[in-house]
């Protein structure tokens, strides 16, 4: 994923939240509803996370060093972690406890109409975040599925972004539920009860998050369409074959391969670096997020043993 792509997701729902934030506060103290509270928590929690991954972008460039020779690139995994951790304890748990409370004491709302004239506009917001997100995360989805998608890749910021942005939509959607059914029926459970399940709702999608983002912290290797490539393109010319392969993520634009490969008997010393040189080149011609690449030469000893 290019950087620009996620940056623009991530600014367009930066700039959404912060405006529904403000808004659903001031809706919240005219109006007095926990759906309200609860939606408001989760907008300035979403606010912070898109600050966080922005974060997480800026540090991720820094340098090698010589402690951390590999780079930064994990940093935006880490900040997309504490993204998840933030979703679930500032909006799920936040809201549970809200509508638990107001389970056990209802109060009456007040002014009901401008609640859900602030959650209508924010419904609109959100959708102009949420259509930013789709079309960034489009131009790279390929022809996976969604659900493929954020499972799949390897750069956290898009699908953090694409999950905030359809749990804040669901969300503002339950909470104009249990506004509306309290404001038709006057009886203020229903308000509790939206503000339950949108807890119940960013619950679910903080964890969804965290294990992905767990995923990706402990290191994932290229996907068996990359790795099948890479496998191709090292087995050509003087290699033989591949003996054995390991690769890992270290940044989200960034895989690291290391392989023994098994080289024509006899080459004479510049041959076998040559080799090696047009085998690194061949992968990252066609996986260009292969960049580092060290690679064993060896003979094929299935060959020599049966000979």
């Amino acid at each position: 994923m290019s950087a620009g792509g996620g940056t623009k997701a991530i600014i367009a729902a930066l700039a959404a939240n912060a405006g529904i934030a403000v808004a659903k506060f001031i809706g919240f103290a005219i109006t007095g509803s926990s759906s309200m509270l609860a939606e408001a928590v989760h907008s300035v929690a979403d606010t912070s996370n898109q600050g966080l991954l922005l974060l997480g972008q800026k540090t991720a460039q820094r340098e090698a060093t010589r402690l951390h020779p590999f780079g930064y690139g994990r940093d935006r995994y880490f900040w997309s972690f504490v993204v998840a951790l933030m979703l679930f304890s500032l909006g799920s748990v936040f809201a549970l406890y809200e509508g638990i409370h107001k389970l056990h004491e209802p109060a009456a709302l007040d002014s009901p109409l401008v609640a859900v004239l602030i959650l209508v506009v924010a419904i609109g917001l959100e959708t102009y975040s949420f259509v930013t997100a789709i079309s960034e995360s489009k131009k790279i989805k390929g022809d996976v599925s969604w659900w493929g998608f954020i499972r799949q890749s390897r750069t956290p910021e898009l699908p953090v972004v694409l999950l905030e942005d359809a749990g804040a939509l669901l969300g503002l959607v339950l909470a104009l539920l249990g506004v509306g059914l309290t404001t038709l029926t006057g009886d203020p459970v229903f308000d509790a009860l939206g503000t339950i399940a949108i807890g119940v709702l960013l619950g679910i999608i903080a964890v969804i998050l965290i294990i992905e983002m767990k995923s990706l912290l402990i290191g994932e290797g290229a996907s068996d369409a990359d790795l099948d490539i890479i496998c191709e393109e090292l087995a050509a010319g003087k290699v033989q074959r591949v003996i054995h392969i390991k690769t890992q993520y270290i940044g989200p634009e960034e895989l690291l391969v290391a392989a023994k490969i098994a080289l024509e008997p006899r080459l004479p010393l510049d041959e076998v670096a040559q080799a090696i040189n047009d085998a690194e080149q061949r992968v990252r011609n066609r996986v260009p997020h292969a960049r580092l690449i060290y690679l064993e030469p060896d003979l094929d000893r299935s060959t020599v043993t049966s000979s």
